[in-house]
């Protein structure tokens, strides 16, 4: 039999209730019918690994399920992942972050900066704090002065961009100093030490040979598990642990209560005693940490610091967030698809990419037939049109060119958010301007 609530914690317990109740107005509760469940995220990943199998047999592309492959996409997944985090602590606290892009370039200034000097954990620790800076900034704007939540954030990427490529031509750059002698120059820092990396002895070595089989379905999850025990660096395992606390720090805390609450009606949180906006600035900056930390990684993981490194991430880490349906895993079901697709075509080519226009065509017939069930004949219709060209397109080459294959991932990520679209539901109050006091 639970105690007798004091008469000081019953106010408490009944603010939280009217919280979850306001959730649950905003739509929190419309939303959670609609995310899938753990059974089914399992089945879908098996369902995946079977697809990826079975194409690997039929065409013979055998790199679609290598471990190599696996673990290229687990280096391609963690910083978008990392952005597309940072971008839903900031969105569930009702703050638009399109400024991800420039906070990931501040976190990979930051992590050359003092990379080359201390070593990769201080990068690490410098690039969370970069991007927390720019975070900062992007949070005195549109939280304390109201500034329209897009013009803010691409403010930031723009004076992101101009005041590394200034520090780097200074700092690294300069003629005569010990920078310079070291390797750098206007365009990168001199080079880090390497992260540390994990194998766990006799598995890695086992799975390995069992991937080397090519044995239907056991070689493939060989595959896949060999490279989570195989050569895995430090930081990819912080980055899971990152996502694994924001969960339970957002949906599993009163913390993460009131920061959602924000997100969907500040006004009656505010009337419930919470401080909006300094759960705004705790969002805002815990986003801009989260984008630093993924652009840290990649100065990490190819030792350097490099102009333009990010790449154009922060914004797909902004479609992550999307697709994701502003959720953590289905953030990183997001990274883990585009890391995939970048990875395969980074690694093998046109000719996987070649299998893999099969796959896509198979999965095209399958959504036609579902959409001619529920009544969609002209959606049912493009369906099965475009995965006939698909399946003519396959049987004519044999290889795919690489103007195509370097738009693979972007195309990928168009159509899950595509496919995905009817099942997203933004936050209720994100990007609209709140003023404390509102309330009253």
């Amino acid at each position: 039999m639970s105690a007798p609530l004091k008469p000081q914690q019953a106010p408490e317990r009944q603010k939280f209730a009217v919280l979850r109740a306001t959730l649950t107005r905003g739509g929190e509760a419309k939303g959670a019918r609609r995310k899938l469940t753990y059974p089914q995220i399992l089945l879908l990943v098996a369902g995946g690994l079977v697809a990826l199998s079975l194409l690997r047999i039929v065409t013979g592309a055998n790199q679609l399920t290598a471990s190599g492959q696996y673990s290229a996409a687990l280096g391609a997944a963690v910083p978008i992942g990392l952005a597309g985090l940072g971008g839903l602590w900031a969105e569930r606290a009702g703050v638009i972050n399109i400024g991800l892009e420039g906070m990931m370039m501040l976190g990979a200034f930051s992590a050359g900066w003092l990379g080359w000097q201390y070593g990769p954990w201080v990068a690490a620790v410098a690039g969370i704090a970069g991007g927390a800076l720019g975070g900062l900034l992007h949070a005195i704007a549109t939280v304390t002065f109201g500034v329209d939540h897009i013009v803010s954030g691409v403010a930031m990427n723009i004076l992101a961009l101009g005041v590394v490529q200034f520090l780097a031509k200074l700092w690294f750059g300069a003629e005569g100093s010990e920078a310079a002698a070291q390797g750098g120059n206007d365009k990168q820092s001199p080079p880090m030490d390497s992260m540390p990396t994990f194998t766990v002895p006799g598995l890695s070595d086992g799975l390995k040979a069992v991937e080397e089989h090519h044995w239907f379905l056991v070689s493939d999850a060989a595959g896949l598990l060999g490279s989570l025990v195989s050569s895995v660096s430090w930081l990819t395992v912080l980055a899971v642990t990152v996502f694994v606390a924001s969960f339970f720090a957002l949906w599993r805390s009163s913390f993460g209560l009131r920061l959602r609450s924000c997100g969907e009606s500040p006004v009656a949180a505010e009337t419930l005693g919470v401080n909006v906006y300094r759960y705004k600035y705790a969002a805002v900056v815990v986003s801009g940490a989260l984008a630093g930390l993924g652009g840290a990684f990649l100065a990490i993981d190819v030792h350097i610091y490099q102009d333009q490194q990010t790449g154009g991430r922060g914004y797909i880490g902004l479609a992550t967030m999307i697709f994701g349906n502003w959720r953590p895993g289905g953030v990183a079901m997001g990274a883990g698809l585009f890391g995939f697709m970048d990875a395969l075509q980074l690694r093998s080519g046109g000719p996987t990419v070649h299998a893999l226009l099969l796959l896509v065509a198979v999965v095209l017939l399958v959504i036609a037939l579902v959409k001619l069930r529920s009544g969609h004949r002209l959606q049912a219709a493009l369906s099965a049109v475009t995965a006939v060209l698909l399946i003519v397109w396959y049987a004519l080459t044999d290889t795919i060119p690489l103007e195509f294959v370097e738009m693979t991932p972007y195309v990928a990520t168009l159509l899950v958010l595509a496919l995905a679209a009817q099942r997203l539901r933004a936050p209720r109050a994100v990007g609209k301007s709140y003023r404390r006091g509102q309330a009253q």
